[in-house]
């Protein structure tokens, strides 16, 4: 007798579960890289699908042509592995909380059907389009799971599993939501998000946004024990399967 036959039969591994795609909303052409580029680059590392939406062309800016920022946007995007589409929310400035654009931006969540969801926070003291835009991806994640909304019933509805708030500005920071922290510390991931930030070069005529992001991603990142972090905070509480997925905290007790 073969004494292979006696031995015990192999169970294949299991499959890795499938990676959920991610879409960041931004106001402007360069809110995305310069508020959460950090984590972008980390999760498309990771294996995810990324896509951005963004709101206006940054018409109404300072620095750059609508024209010139439109490309910015691209190179930067393909630069973290994600692909960028530009939507009407009424225009650069003029921003608007109104249902026909919770329902687009919901239209969009159907189409794209994400698993994770980045939007700018809907705190006060940053640009008021970023207050707007934060306001009504919160609100199209909701309609996007409504099977009887008319506008949106030939594409199916979807649920994201959850939407994260972040902040272009340490201003924009909430402070009545839980803050989770995105260790970027790895020295490609770092330069990856520099070199997408410096890609908006029209915005960086005036002031050097790289090293801001970069100095608060370093605090956020010694507060927590390592080299670079990117806080996000949730809308909703978290769950997680096991308490083996927080482990990590951001203080030493």
């Amino acid at each position: 007798m073969n004494t292979l036959d006696h031995l015990p039969e192999k169970k294949p591994r299991p499959a890795a579960p499938a990676v959920g795609a991610l879409v960041a909303f931004g106001a402007h052409p360069d809110d995305i890289e310069f508020g959460c580029g950090g984590v972008i680059a980390r999760e498309a590392q990771a294996g995810r699908r990324i896509h951005f939406v963004v709101g206006s062309r940054g018409e109404a800016g300072s620095n750059g042509t609508s024209a010139e920022r439109g490309r910015e946007a691209r190179r930067a995007a393909a630069m973290l592995g994600a692909t960028v589409t530009f939507i009407d929310l009424g225009g650069d400035a003029h921003f608007e909380v109104r249902p026909a654009y919770a329902i687009k931006v919901a239209a969009i969540l159907r189409k794209l059907r994400p698993a994770i969801v980045l939007a700018p926070s809907i705190v006060e003291n940053q640009h008021p389009d970023h207050v707007v835009l934060g306001r009504l991806v919160r609100d199209a994640a909701r309609l996007a799971r409504y099977g009887g909304l008319k506008e949106l019933r030939a594409v199916k509805p979807h649920a994201v599993g959850q939407l994260f708030f972040y902040a272009v500005t340490a201003e924009a920071e909430p402070s009545n939501l839980g803050r989770v922290l995105v260790d970027i510390s790895a020295p490609e991931i770092v330069a990856q998000w520099r070199d997408a930030m410096s890609a908006h070069a029209s915005q960086l005529r005036t002031r050097n946004y790289v090293e801001l992001q970069v100095t608060r991603a370093r605090l956020n990142g010694l507060r927590a024990g390592v080299g670079h972090a990117i806080p996000l905070f949730p809308s909703d509480g978290l769950v997680v399967d096991s308490l083996a997925a927080l482990e990590r905290a951001a203080r030493q007790f």
